[in-house]
């Protein structure tokens, strides 16, 4: 209070020349003053007044311009700044409400035209009606404000707030937003819920909670709700026509459009595109032929069918007789052409652009990187002026699908540096092509710090690299954590304990998946049986295989029939194994499953369906050396010196040669990788010299040294061929 009458002091009594910077220290301390003293204080600041005729108070002209004189104020400029006068507003109504006597309300001192008998018969109808009406004032603040809270996602807030509106807010307009806001949530048994409560329902009501059943999938139902509609209109009837071709339920949607008493170019539009979508061509294009007005979505949805459908002449002469082209109609053929494997066309077309926006940019990224060019994808990366999300993604995610590592991490980090906050597609595109558990660590930090870790797509690609990186307690704790599970979640799960031997938690993930009514997918079964080839489950396995049929109707892939086959064959059914693998069927047999079966035949030396698998797997891939060596060794341990030279000698014969082995290891953030007989390494002496004089002199006091059959390297026949 003594700092404000200090400031004030400063003044004169009438003074409004108070500076800003000065408004800006008195305003806080004003309200925290009391009543009678912000009184007092804001007295000193009142415009000079006079009394008028009628008795109210208002500035004096005069006054008025000898005020606006000494503040400067130029035409146009208003006396005091909007937050300065609100601030006083608020000041004299705090003192109104603490010191002046109790006012009788306006409405209380006068009587209604129809309460008043004396006043004419019009004015009463008239007040009668505005009675009855609601306040449609009230109601557009109460919708304005609804609206704001679900355009925010905040679906309590609109729900409350419109609970919360009184009797003269509440009406057809009102309910309206509400119900489209419950639609646009998802929410649609409570929409039907609003709906069957309204008073009153116009055209608008009706449609929107048919379209609400429509994007739900609950096609049934919004027929059954427009088959009782009072009186559909063009809107009404387009709607019904757009959720069954949403669906799948074109046969529907026709029979809808062909009954239409009239049809707008958006009811043709919306036929046209769904044909389109639909690879139906033809039909779409003799609807589009009929059209009897056509705007430039109509153009662009049958240019995009044609695209789609890999009709590229079809297409460019549509989009040349097209009277008016957008920059979308531009984008659909640069992005059309590029997926139709014409990228260079596709660059003519993004050329000729009148205008490009960030889309097209895109689309010709996009373009480029989906036919393997990314030094032209990334220099019109670099090109751009203005990059959107988009942009960022398409660009890292071209990198990543090439398993360019370096290059995507760097454009990463540029995009951290930049004013765009990465989504969940860049980090699972970064994710993948990680390789160490402290990288992965680092992207799980930064998935924290963006709030995103409720995401379960996100979720399932931290758990699954964790578990590639070798880090099992991570993945595990990652999917403790995740609120919300699928059944990808689960199926990672089980596949981190596969990898990491531990079959058994496999298992029990499997029987919890089950237990909170997850549907296994076909993935589900591979990761299952691979644990239990793991753990040696010979019998859990063949009952799974057979579930996987017979209980789920999910026809066995090649996937499940080689993990079947490799627990057969580590269990020492042989076979067995041979005898899946020939009732496989016709073309589903390759050689990743005939070189399973055939590895165990050399663990378990059984040289005769060795030979038989031995035969079909070099007539699969002959020039893939490793099956010539595994068939080798298992002649070779039988002493079987004839067929083993004949075998080396067919291998020479096909020109195949053994790929070197190689090692790769990671040290301080690098990854390190050796051939075998390298000597490029920068740091190989140093590297050779710790092997001969650390690591030998161990290996030769282990098992590990002397575990080739000597045979097998000291026979001469074998060099002889």
């Amino acid at each position: 209070r003594l700092l404000t009458e200090d400031l004030v002091a400063n003044f004169p009594a009438n003074s409004q020349c108070f500076p800003v910077a000065r408004r800006r220290r008195v305003l806080p301390l004003l309200s925290q003053c009391s009543p009678l003293h912000r009184h007092s204080t804001v007295a000193k600041f009142r415009t000079p007044t006079r009394r008028s005729a009628h008795g109210d108070i208002r500035p004096s002209s005069g006054d008025s311009l000898a005020l606006a004189r000494r503040r400067g104020i130029t035409a146009g400029r208003a006396p005091f700044e909007l937050p300065f006068q609100c601030s006083l507003i608020r000041l004299h109504g705090t003192v109104a409400e603490a010191h002046d006597p109790p006012r009788q309300p306006a409405r209380e001192g006068i009587r209604s035209a129809s309460e008043n008998p004396a006043a004419p018969k019009q004015q009463r109808g008239a007040a009668a009606t505005r009675a009855e009406t609601p306040n449609r004032e009230d109601a557009v603040s109460y919708a304005a404000n609804i609206s704001r809270h679900l355009q925010q996602r905040d679906l309590l807030g609109a729900e409350a707030l419109f609970r919360a509106a009184p009797a003269a807010a509440r009406g057809l307009y009102l309910d309206t937003v509400m119900l489209d806001g419950y639609i646009k949530a998802g929410r649609v048994d409570r929409a039907r819920e609003l709906f069957d409560g309204m008073p009153m329902k116009n055209v608008v009501a009706w449609t929107c909670m048919v379209s609400g059943y429509c994007r739900t999938g609950r096609v049934h139902e919004a027929r059954q709700l427009f088959d009782v509609m009072p009186d559909p209109n063009v809107v009404s009837w387009t709607a019904m026509v757009q959720g069954y071709a949403s669906n799948g339920m074109l046969k529907e949607a026709r029979e809808v459009f062909d009954r239409m008493p009239e049809r707008n170019v958006v009811a043709w539009t919306v036929m046209v595109k769904a044909y389109a979508d639909s690879g139906q061509i033809q039909e779409a294009w003799e609807l589009f032929d009929r059209m009897p007005k056509r705007n430039t979505y109509s153009w662009n949805a049958m240019i995009s069918g044609f695209l789609s459908a890999g009709k590229v002449d079809e297409a460019v002469q549509l989009f040349e007789t097209m009277p008016h082209r957008n920059v979308i109609s531009w984008t659909i053929m640069v992005t059309g052409l590029a997926k139709n494997g014409f990228a260079c066309r596709a660059r003519e077309f993004f050329d000729m652009m009148p205008k490009k926006d960030t889309a097209a940019w895109n689309a010709m990224i996009t373009a480029y990187a989906n036919n393997d060019q990314l030094n032209e994808a990334q220099r019109l990366f670099d090109s751009m002026l203005a990059k959107d999300l988009v942009t960022w993604n398409t660009i890292i995610e071209a990198y990543s699908k090439t398993k360019h590592k370096d290059e995507a991490v760097n454009i990463f980090l540029l995009m951290r540096r930049s004013a765009v906050s990465p989504n969940i597609c860049t980090l699972i595109s970064i994710l993948v092509m990680l390789e160490s558990t402290m990288e992965v660590k680092q992207i799980h930090g930064l998935v924290v710090t963006l709030g995103l870790l409720s995401e379960t797509d996100l979720g399932n690609a931290l758990l699954t690299m964790y578990s590639r990186s070798g880090d099992l307690l991570s993945a595990q704790l990652t999917f403790k954590r995740l609120e919300v599970k699928d059944t990808i979640t689960w199926t990672s799960i089980m596949q981190a304990f596969a990898n990491h031997g531990c079959g058994y938690h496999a298992l029990q993930g499997f029987a919890q998946m089950l237990r909170h009514g997850y549907k296994p997918s076909s993935t589900t079964f591979t990761s299952i049986l691979s644990a239990c080839s793991h753990v040696g489950l010979v019998e859990k396995g063949r009952k799974i295989f057979k579930s996987i049929y017979h209980g789920y109707g999910i026809e066995p892939s090649i996937e499940h029939y080689s993990c079947l086959v490799d627990l057969l064959g580590r269990a020492g059914y042989v076979r067995e194994a041979k005898e899946l693998v020939d009732s496989m069927p016709q073309g589903m047999r390759d050689e990743a499953i005939l070189g399973t079966l055939l590895g165990a035949c050399v663990t378990h030396k059984e040289v005769e369906v060795a030979r038989e698998v031995g035969e079909d797997l070099v007539r699969f891939e002959p020039s893939d050396s490793g099956r010539y060596t595994l068939l080798a060794n298992v002649f070779a341990s039988h002493g079987m010196w004839d067929e083993t030279a004949n075998v080396w000698k067919i291998m020479k014969g096909s020109k195949s040669k053994k790929a070197p082995g190689f090692s790769q290891i990671e040290a301080n953030m690098r990854n390190h990788v050796f051939y075998s007989r390298d000597q490029e390494h920068p740091q190989c002496a140093e590297i050779y010299e710790m092997l001969n004089d650390t690591v030998v002199p161990q290996m030769k006091g282990s098992s590990c040294v002397g575990f080739w059959e000597p045979t097998l390297q000291s026979d001469p026949t074998i060099y002889q061929a």
